[in-house]
């Protein structure tokens, strides 16, 4: 299983049009083929800030995502919006 995380900072004025962008293709992601979860964070101490974190089953799923047509229109209009360049983090979990 891969973790993403992408922490995405925003224009202030502009986080209420991203949120309409994550309610309106949430459950389309989720419902996409080795989607396992996927959640909106926000940072305690800066609210025009905000985390995906999402479970794939393999990092070939989440290729196929971000090759998608779906993702292909999401990031583009969540990335007109951003104030700053946003970080993002694949990882998996570690059994010790």
């Amino acid at each position: 299983m891969i973790i993403r995380i992408v922490r995405m900072t925003f224009l202030p004025e502009k986080t209420g049009e991203f949120l309409e962008i994550f309610r309106s293709s949430k459950d389309k992601i989720r419902a996409f083929d080795g989607c396992q979860h996927v959640e909106l964070l926000q940072d305690v101490n800066q609210p025009n800030v905000y985390s995906t974190y999402s479970h794939w089953q393999s990092e070939t799923h989440l290729n196929a995502y971000r090759d998608s047509e779906l993702f292909g229109q999401v990031w583009p209009a969540t990335k007109k919006l951003f104030s700053d360049k946003p970080q993002a983090w694949s990882l998996q979990q570690v059994e010790v």
